[in-house]
């Protein structure tokens, strides 16, 4: 039996706009496969619970427990930016496209002049 001090995972708080591991446990303890993958928080209930848009299915799951979700950091996601080797001949094979498209948009962004917003009436 639990006691109210014991917790099955980390506590974590999830707000709303926060990339999550999903694992669905209906499908875990069934045995099936497909039962963890990415979502996004999209609303979070009083009550604790969350609803979660999964990324790749679209599908909208409702009243989530948080037991079930892991938090993805953004630095996870930008690990291969952070520790790409730029000044190697291959840097490039060794990143992933995102990395490269936001390298390349930084890149133009650095290399052009600031402009003035257009004037007003």
């Amino acid at each position: 039996m639990r006691t109210s001090t014991e917790k099955t995972s980390p506590a974590t708080v999830f707000r709303t706009g926060d990339f999550v591991l999903y694992r669905d446990p209906a499908l875990f303890w069934a045995g099936k496969p497909d039962h963890t993958f990415v979502c996004k928080i999209t609303y979070t209930w009083m009550t604790g619970g969350y609803d979660l848009f999964a990324l790749a299915s679209g599908r909208v799951i409702s009243q989530v427990q948080s037991d079930y979700m892991r938090l993805l950091p953004p630095a996870d996601a930008m690990r291969d930016i952070d520790t790409a080797p730029l000044h190697a001949d291959a840097a490039a094979d060794d990143m992933t496209a995102a990395a490269m498209a936001w390298l390349t948009r930084q890149h133009a962004i650095a290399n052009t002049t600031p402009e003035l917003p257009a004037p007003r009436g």
